[in-house]
């Protein structure tokens, strides 16, 4: 039997622990009513019972061991050591951002959290950031992860400098955040940690389009 790779055990180990919360919070979550939508002003504005609440971090349990599994397979059946960096990267980036992701979409449900304009879930959402930053980087082109655009698939130069700048970005809007979660002032400070995020991933798609357009390698549409 072959050995399974240490990303591999990961993503089982992971895939576990997110639908076993999961099927904890059906069985024995709260009784009352718990939030699973805030608005930009960062206030819960929809509430539902624990059944949904579990049965919906046991399906992102199960997403999770899907996609990170399917770059586990993608990588075991190639031959090149580059692109087996390449796609372990991408499911490494996978398994982290969904297991951060479950643990505070769970812990946000669970407690009843009814705002994100407050310095802990402001250093929750920063934390998210810093680690997708801190791998995006180094993710080359896969099937799933990292900022896959038409032109950064057509282009490897485009791929690698829009992954880099998307993972410097995210990290310094991360780190950036949970130092000044603390003294923010709410929700500003929760709205501006959003706000980067999204401009940070305009600017790595544009990026893609830029370095496409000038690459010389660069494959036809």
């Amino acid at each position: 039997m072959t050995r399974l790779a240490a990303a591999d055990r990961a993503t089982l180990a992971i895939t576990v622990m997110i639908v076993t919360a999961g099927a904890w919070i059906v069985l024995a979550g709260p009784s009352e009513l718990m939030p699973y939508h805030y608005g930009f002003d960062g206030q819960a504005d929809a509430w539902t019972g624990r059944e949904a609440i579990g049965a919906g971090i046991i399906g992102f349990g199960l997403l999770t061991g899907v996609l990170a599994g399917g770059m586990g397979l993608a990588a075991g059946r190639s031959g090149s050591p580059a692109r087996v960096r390449a796609i372990r990267s991408g499911q490494l980036l996978i398994l982290l951002t969904f297991l951060t992701l479950a643990l505070f979409a769970g812990v946000a449900s669970v407690t009843g959290l009814t705002s994100l304009g407050a310095a802990a879930p402001m250093a929750g959402l920063s934390v998210l950031f810093l680690i997708v930053g801190a791998v995006a980087g180094r993710v080359g082109p896969n099937p799933i992860a990292g900022v896959r655009t038409p032109w950064s698939l057509k282009s490897r130069l485009a791929w690698d400098r829009s992954n880099r700048l998307a993972g410097r970005l995210f990290f310094l809007i991360g780190l950036s955040g949970l130092v000044a979660a603390p003294v923010a002032p709410q929700p500003l400070g929760y709205q501006i940690l959003i706000g980067a995020v999204v401009a940070a991933a305009f600017l790595a798609v544009a990026e893609s389009w830029r370095v496409w357009r000038t690459d010389p390698d660069r494959q036809p549409f």
